[in-house]
């Protein structure tokens, strides 16, 4: 199981998009204007979304998926409308409200907030986790797969590479005074993470890894499934 990391993390998550950036969160995942550089993070993200809708099957009729992470919902929805029984968790009840104000009429959808790694949300043939994994570490990181892998048949989901420039922007970010910080990325080196999946989920192949880079917004795909 994850160690204490990952709960100070999680309690992060929680505080920072419940009471500081709902609206900015809100705002950059609708077609609102925004500045340069969040639009930059929202062409990124979009990409991003359909890179991982990619890896979905066209008609998921019959098919169980958990989006972790969900967000404001577009994936979630996407998934949705391709027929599948999706349960979209997150840790913000703000943001869960915003995704279930937004689903259309006619789209079922079991909005959940909490843990993703929760036991309790049950079997699925899929499981997507677009960046909400990033503000973990690599050691939580593979524990959070692990959980989910005696659960599911395929997971997608998203890490911050560890690049020079990835990591020279995460150490800037703690110039800034802790009241005005969003909560840390934490980049991950790609060949050390496939190396630690290959040990710590036996039986499971890396099926693909895609990189996302927009402005201010870099992040990277991976894939896995059972052999």
């Amino acid at each position: 199981m994850p160690n204490s990391s990952y709960a100070e993390s999680r309690g992060r998550l929680e505080t920072y998009f419940d009471q500081t950036a709902r609206k900015a969160w809100e705002d950059l995942t609708s077609d609102v204007p925004v500045s340069g550089i969040r639009a930059t993070v929202r062409a990124g993200r979009d990409e991003m979304r359909n890179v991982l809708l990619s890896t979905l099957p066209a008609d998921m009729h019959g098919m169980r998926l958990l989006d972790a992470g969900c967000g404001t919902g577009a994936l979630a929805l996407a998934a949705a409308e391709r027929g599948a029984d999706v349960v979209a968790i997150d840790v913000s009840q703000g943001l869960i409200d915003v995704a279930a104000k937004r689903a259309p009429e006619g789209i079922a959808i079991d909005w959940r907030v909490g843990d993703m790694r929760d036991r309790a949300l049950g079997i699925f043939d899929h499981v997507i986790a677009m960046d909400s994994l990033i503000h973990y570490d690599q050691d939580d990181v593979v524990a959070v797969l692990h959980a989910w892998a005696g659960r599911a048949n395929h997971i997608a989901f998203t890490f911050a590479p560890g690049t020079a420039l990835l990591r020279a922007m995460h150490l800037a970010g703690k110039l800034f005074p802790r009241s005005d910080r969003s909560p840390a990325i934490k980049p991950i080196s790609e060949s050390k993470l496939a190396h630690a999946i290959g040990m710590k989920l036996p039986g499971w192949n890396i099926d693909f890894t895609e990189r996302v880079s927009s402005g201010f917004y870099k992040s990277q795909a991976m894939g896995v499934s059972r052999k």
